[in-house]
């Protein structure tokens, strides 16, 4: 399995004033992501994992620099295409790896079968397998929401909107096409992902007066909901 490349991540809390204005300077200067609907964005939902100490869960709120989180993920509801991905944080920048999981082998992972992961031969379906032996990761809670993403070549940028958050705390709803989930009080929230750079053009598009950015996770928020 590739190293990933690691990536500067900027989040901020916004609200709907904030998200007006950029959704009109976003697309003047960046171009909308490929998977846009027809209202321009798309629905992701997401089952994360954690152990029964909640590992994860206290790493992100006390800030560990050497973190890790694993999770599923699918998009405007098609469960065709569901990928496990795993992100890390060391020294201040992102990690991200990713391989696609079959719809059974999804399903048997949630209904609590867990060899179906070492049968696939990934690594990093074999990675998540060991860690479900020895550090006892379960799938802990469903993170749905709706995206607007805009991307910007120079510097690799990435700038996504995420709103509309939910969450259930019932992660054998993941694959159900109809679930009860509660909002998120957080509300909306701006990320800004880039590699070595942040361009000037961008960086002026994104700035928000009184806007700062601030360690936030979806996943963190869901769970203190």
């Amino acid at each position: 399995m590739n190293e990933p490349k690691g990536r500067h991540e900027l989040k901020h809390n916004i609200n709907n004033s904030d998200m007006l204005q950029l959704r009109q300077k976003l697309p003047r200067v960046m171009r909308r992501d490929n998977n846009a609907d027809s209202d321009g964005g798309y629905r992701i939902r997401s089952l994360y994992f954690d152990n029964y100490e909640d590992k994860a869960l206290r790493e992100k709120v006390d800030g560990v620099d050497r973190r890790e989180k694993f999770r599923l993920r699918f998009y405007n509801g098609d469960t065709s295409y569901i990928r496990l991905e795993k992100k890390s944080k060391r020294r201040g920048l992102c990690y991200k790896q990713s391989a696609c999981v079959p719809y059974d082998v999804c399903r048997a992972v949630i209904g609590g079968d867990y060899e179906p992961l070492k049968a696939s031969g990934d690594a990093l379906c074999l990675e998540l397998y060991a860690k479900m032996q020895n550090e006892l990761l379960r799938p802990k809670n469903i993170v749905d929401y709706r995206r607007e993403a805009f991307l910007f070549p120079v510097g690799n940028v990435r700038v996504t909107l995420d709103y509309d958050i939910r969450t259930s705390l019932n992660p054998p709803d993941f694959l159900n096409e109809s679930y009860v989930s509660v909002p998120v009080r957080e509300g909306s929230v701006l990320e800004v992902k880039y590699d070595e750079f942040l361009p000037e053009l961008v960086r002026g598009v994104v700035s928000l007066a009184n806007r700062q950015a601030a360690a936030f996770s979806k996943y963190a928020a869901a769970r203190i909901v």
